[in-house]
């Protein structure tokens, strides 16, 4: 009895200390703010506590005052706590907040057009900017459906304040938000350089982590929805069911195994998480010929913006090193020729790797990437694999990742003064030309000669008297 009681108390610590490992290498930002818009209490959302942004709260960071708070009526079942509420603008207004750890941050704008007896959410129109970015612009809102919408941006920050704006398009619209995030990035995610695939050429892109971005789609290959409470950042991950544009030739293989990951080799935890290394789609040949077939996903992309393309890598499926040589295409270009995935992490199976591509979005609005055989792929063998993609939209020249107009323009549009101020000025206009009126008018009267009226009692006389008085004046 002894035995087995001695046996579980050991098992539970080793249980204990291994989940007390795994926390301490979790991911903990500096900068960490959560806020839950429009309420007056906090929510927690996944293991997550978004603090009230209420006027009464430490943890507002809103500065505007001319805002409102909104409740929602009818709502889903299960809508998280965050899209019960909305705090409502009627004018330019801004959430400010300090930046402790300067770099690459996320933010997330979440949004619900949910319906209230007193506002429709559906009729706004607005712009949002992030410091000097124009993330959005004539936005209303996002779903239809009555299903939240979540914007994801990075972006390097280098000043002591990190200000979200959000703007009424018209001032007869308003803007709205339902909660927001702000977070330092792990300093792994978004590194300086890229492979930018120009045509059949491939050239360096430097600068990388200085640009910002709009998460387009993020997708696991292969396996399942990864929901944030999964990501060490909170990230959502979708199937790529709806992107792959045949599954003929493919196979979907999932690995029941730990993930490894190294330091300083392939990807960290940050940048994928294990629920997506873990599944994947592969081509594999099942006897002496190697299929001659590519795999390929399509996303509608925005032209005239070029797009950051990254792409997972975990070789979960070979049984053995140095079996499984692959290629990879972007948009129909060949971007990474025999690419070796043991060569790439050490030499360890089952350690995730990716690769970064940046590329021009032309008029045909789509980005494909594909993998498929090389010249080096072996019969029996795994001959190409692929375990997730990003697709990230990248500032123009603008600095703006919806439109041509920069920031400073957007605010311009708005009237800086409101009626409140402009009636009384007006007041005060009509009173001093009122004034001045009356100040002309008395100046004209003292310098003319005054007019008096002419007596009507004179005598009449005759020319005999007048001759008379005449003679008399004379002498």
């Amino acid at each position: 009895m002894e035995t087995l009681l001695s046996r579980i108390w050991f098992s539970l610590f080793l249980l204990c200390t291994f989940a007390l490992h795994d926390l301490s290498l979790s991911f903990s930002p500096i900068d960490n703010y959560l806020i839950n818009c429009g309420a007056s209490l906090d929510s927690v959302v996944d293991n997550r506590r978004f603090f009230s942004d209420s006027s009464d709260s430490p943890d507002s960071h809103l500065s505007s005052a001319r805002t409102s708070s909104l409740c929602a009526g009818t709502l889903l079942p299960g809508l998280p706590q965050i899209y019960h509420t909305a705090r409502v603008f009627n004018a330019p207004s801004k959430y400010v907040f300090n930046v402790k750890d300067p770099g690459m941050h996320m933010v997330r704008l979440h949004f619900h057009r949910f319906s209230s007896s007193r506002l429709n959410l559906g009729n706004s129109q607005f712009h949002v900017l992030v410091n000097e970015l124009v993330a959005l612009t004539n936005f209303s809102g996002g779903n239809l459906l009555g299903t939240p919408k979540v914007m994801e941006y990075l972006l390097w920050v280098n000043s002591e304040k990190l200000e979200i704006t959000f703007v009424p398009a018209e001032k007869s619209n308003f803007a709205f938000v339902n909660a927001i995030e702000v977070i330092s990035a792990p300093k792994d995610l978004i590194l300086e350089t890229a492979q930018h695939v120009n045509g059949d050429e491939i050239e360096e892109f430097e600068g990388l982590n200085k640009q910002a971005f709009e998460v387009a789609y993020r997708v696991t290959v292969g396996g399942v929805k990864v929901t944030p409470f999964n990501d060490s950042l909170w990230r959502t991950w979708m199937p790529d069911d709806a992107y792959l544009k045949s599954s003929e030739g493919s196979t979907k293989v999932y690995f029941g195994g730990r993930i490894k990951y190294q330091d300083d080799v392939g990807a960290s935890r940050e940048v994928g998480p294990d629920n997506v290394y873990d599944s994947a789609r592969l081509i594999q040949s099942k006897n002496g010929s190697i299929p001659n077939v590519n795999l390929t996903w399509e996303f509608p992309v925005m032209e005239d913006y070029k797009y950051l393309v990254r792409m997972h890598f975990c070789d979960v499926a070979s049984i053995s090193l140095g079996l499984l040589f692959f290629n990879v295409y972007v948009n129909g270009h060949l971007a990474y020729k025999d690419l070796d995935l043991s060569a790439s992490t050490n030499y360890v199976l089952a350690s995730p790797f990716y690769v970064d591509f940046v590329v021009d979005a032309d008029h045909s609005g789509i980005v494909n990437v594909s993998v498929g055989p090389s010249s080096k792929s072996m019969a029996y063998t795994v001959d190409a694999i692929l375990n997730g993609v990003e697709i990230m939209k990248m500032n123009n020249s603008a600095f703006s990742l919806d439109g041509k107009l920069p920031a400073e323009m957007l605010l311009k549009c708005w009237p800086r003064r409101s009626v409140g101020i402009l009636l009384p000025l007006i007041a005060l206009l009509c009173l001093l030309l009122s004034f001045s009126a009356i100040m002309h008018r008395r100046k004209n009267k003292s310098d003319t000669v005054p007019w008096s009226k002419l007596p009507m009692d004179v005598h009449e006389i005759s020319p005999k008297q007048a001759k008379v008085q005449l003679s008399n004046i004379v002498t």
